[in-house]
């Protein structure tokens, strides 16, 4: 039995997502699995010519995405190296967690959808063997 990985979207999860009618900021948990060496077979474009680690060519899309990122009121909250987990699955473990903070739906949307910002996006294909994002929102206190 093969595992299944997760590295984009779904349609049914985008528009369930939208339509949680989430007012106000919004903040994204990633957990993410590095491949070994990055696959730049889908945007050969981008490929560095070298081989590198699915870490290195993560590093890259950060690099690339952080300005598009801040131009659109969104901000990289934590990025941190991960591991097994203290509370889970025993032999299962993430390389790396991520929470990035949107102002709205609306603004993360559009910054997702921004030309100029998925030119890089390569970068994360290439890297990631899986991914989990869980949208998040702040209880009121």
């Amino acid at each position: 039995m093969t595992a299944q990985s997760y590295l984009d979207v779904t349609e049914a999860a985008g528009r369930a997502f939208f339509m949680r009618g989430i007012a106000g900021p919004v903040t994204m948990l990633n957990l993410l699995r590095f491949r070994e060496v990055a696959d730049y077979s889908a945007s050969p474009e981008l490929d560095p010519g070298r081989p590198v680690s699915g870490r290195e060519a993560f590093d890259a899309y950060v690099a690339h995405t952080l300005p598009f990122l801040r131009n659109s009121g969104g901000e990289l909250l934590f990025l941190g190296d991960g591991g097994p987990w203290l509370i889970g699955p025993e032999g299962e473990g993430w390389d790396c967690a991520m929470l990035v903070r949107q102002a709205s739906v609306e603004s993360f949307i559009a910054w997702n959808s921004d030309a100029a910002y998925l030119a890089g996006i390569g970068h994360r294909t290439a890297a990631l063997a899986d991914a989990r994002l869980l949208p998040l929102v702040e209880r009121a206190k």
